[in-house]
């Protein structure tokens, strides 16, 4: 039954024909307002609510709970509002356009690496999710859950940006900033159940506290390095700094075989460094190609290096043991 609707009040017997003409010729406040979805009257509603199991089982999922304003609890609106179960548009919207800045803020790691156009934070989250979304059914894991925990997980860089280890901030402090953004991002979103998901999710992850949160920090930790490979292969870039905070964290198999996966790619496109001629080789921090000879003579001191026909990287002489652990940094990683 529409919220809106309304019967109006038999008319009591009367004697009193004009009296029974005019209360049929006069509209009643429930059918002058239906229009408007207003109405003076409680109206009768049951509201279905269904339920699955935090294990992912969904035990008992499609049955349905009546919440009837006349069981004794009071109008409906007194026991579950409709704010409480979602917001309001103009909160929606507002909390909408404050995550407009995740898609725009850019991930300050590859901006401190002098990559050009990285990421932004709605980016790296999306992929996760997708993460999440292709990943295999796990025992006792939650699929959905752990897409959602990937798409709140960074939600609070949109107030405090992208906060990473070189800014000095402690862990403590880092958390207690992102907590304080949250609950401000869920006071534009105008609270109720929405608003607690996204707070309850978050807190899941911060604090590892579930199967699925374990998974998205895998995830977290994939992306990042999957990431790090595609710029090294864009950019000719070396970023060993994101592998080497990675190795060993991770928590799931699933983690594990895909993290291998991505290092195997990244050793198999430096091996085919190693086999190409001097002159086809990118060097890291600056971003040079060995014509750029002047600069090769400066940092190793050494300028018989050739063009066409050069010797490999692991041809040069020990006597440049001075550019040994540069070149070492481009062959393992």
């Amino acid at each position: 039954m529409a919220a809106n609707a309304c019967v109006s009040p038999a008319a009591s017997p009367s004697s009193n024909s004009s009296s029974a003409l005019q209360r049929r010729s006069s509209p009643s406040p429930c059918r002058l307002y239906s229009g408007l979805g207003f109405c003076n009257r409680t109206p009768r509603i049951i509201l279905s609510v269904r339920s699955a199991a935090r294990d992912g089982h969904e035990a008992g999922f499609g049955s349905k709970k009546s919440l009837d304003s006349e069981d004794g609890a009071g109008p409906i609106g007194s026991s579950v509002s409709s704010s409480s179960l979602s917001p309001s548009s103009s909160s929606a919207i507002d909390f909408l356009t404050l995550c407009h800045r995740l898609k725009t803020t850019k991930r300050k790691g590859w901006m401190n690496h002098g990559i050009k156009g990285p990421e932004s934070i709605a980016d790296h989250m999306y992929r996760m999710a997708l993460m999440a979304l292709i990943a295999g059914d796990l025992q006792g894991v939650n699929r959905e859950r752990c897409i959602k925990i990937a798409i709140v997980h960074d939600i609070a860089e949109a107030i405090v940006g992208d906060i990473t280890p070189s800014d000095g901030v402690p862990k403590e402090e880092k958390s207690r900033r992102e907590q304080e953004a949250l609950n401000e991002m869920c006071e534009v979103l105008g609270g109720g159940m929405r608003a607690e998901e996204i707070k309850e999710l978050w807190a899941e992850y911060e604090n590892n506290s579930s199967k699925e949160a374990s998974l998205v920090k895998d995830f977290d930790k994939v992306e990042m390095i999957l990431q790090a490979l595609e710029y090294e292969t864009e950019h000719g870039k070396v970023l060993d700094e994101f592998f080497l905070s990675t190795a060993g964290k991770f928590q799931t198999d699933t983690g594990r075989a895909w993290a291998a996966e991505v290092i195997s790619r990244r050793n198999l496109r430096l091996d085919d460094r190693l086999k190409a001629p001097a002159d086809e080789l990118i060097f890291q921090e600056k971003g040079l190609g060995v014509s750029n000879l002047n600069w090769l003579e400066q940092e190793i001191g050494y300028s018989n290096v050739g063009l066409a026909g050069a010797p490999t990287v692991l041809d040069f002489p020990v006597a440049v043991s001075s550019a040994l652990p540069f070149f070492a940094s481009i062959a393992f990683g």
